[in-house]
């Protein structure tokens, strides 16, 4: 589980520093005014927001996300949300509902386009 909520903390940072270092990243969340969470079945995780041009994230859940990711542990979510194949990885989560996604896909779509910004760039796509 310490490795799942690390990784969550991690993914917080990554996103504040393309936000900060890129600039087709800020643009990109510029006028975006979104809240999400990504957690454990058992409600172990952390929302993120996006509000004024800047990312940050908190423990625990929030009342109404537009989305939330939820894994059937923090094991899994380490396994998926770290995976080198994450396309498939992911892909394969959703299918077994070792992930579950509920909540606004349109927004679950531009957070897939968000995390993009941090990916290395020989990947083509990503997913978290």
């Amino acid at each position: 589980m310490m490795k799942f909520k690390l990784l969550l903390w991690m993914l917080t940072k990554l996103l504040q520093r393309a936000v900060k270092t890129n600039p087709k990243c800020a643009a990109y969340v510029k006028d975006k005014n979104v809240t999400f969470q990504i957690q454990t079945a058992s409600g172990e995780g952390r929302y993120f927001e996006v509000k004024n041009s800047k990312i940050s994230s908190h423990a625990g859940q929030t009342k109404s996300p537009s989305f939330t990711f939820t894994f059937k542990n923090g094991s899994t979510g380490f396994a998926v949300l770290s995976a080198k194949d994450s396309v498939n990885t992911f892909l394969t989560a959703l299918r077994t509902e070792d992930l579950v996604i509920t909540g606004n896909f349109v927004d679950v779509m531009w957070f897939q386009s968000l995390v993009d910004f941090i990916q290395p760039h020989s990947q083509s796509s990503s997913t978290v």
